[in-house]
């Protein structure tokens, strides 16, 4: 399905993006994202609050609070506000996107999404795959010297 070289590169991109959501202030989970065109990232997210906003993502209650954003949800916000254009990129993302990250992902125009760790929810993948993109779980654990 995909070269041994391709695997490689989404093993890379995917553990960058791990890297990256070690950005994230949130306590509860701490998620990545790439956006890579042309073997170029174009853009990164970590979930977090929005701009201006204090850095932290819980309650006292340890529940998330309903204005965070997701990993995906600021990759994709961020292109945006710049100049590049996501058509037939790849997104990495350290978790399997939501159904509302999956809907912001198709409207971008990505073409593959790549991710590294399941959620308990499919429908986002579902969704995604509905929209003909190319999704593939890849768990860097799994592959630790690629």
């Amino acid at each position: 399905m995909h070269s041994d070289k391709q695997k490689k590169l989404d093993l890379r991109y995917l553990r960058m993006a791990k890297i990256w959501a070690e950005n994230s202030y949130c306590q509860r989970r701490q998620v990545g994202a790439l956006v890579v065109k042309d073997k170029m990232i174009i853009s990164d997210g970590y979930n977090g609050t929005p701009s201006g906003f204090e850095n932290v993502c819980e309650d006292d209650s340890n529940v998330t609070k309903p204005y965070v954003l997701h990993a995906e949800a600021n990759a994709i916000t961020k292109l945006a506000r710049s100049s590049n254009n996501s058509d037939g990129s790849t997104l990495y993302v350290t978790s399997s996107p939501c159904i509302e990250c999956a809907k912001l992902i198709i409207q971008a125009g990505i073409k593959r999404v790549v991710y590294g760790e399941q959620y308990r929810l499919t429908d986002g993948i579902e969704l995604l795959k509905r929209a003909h993109i190319e999704v593939i779980y890849l768990n860097p654990d799994e592959h630790e010297h690629q």
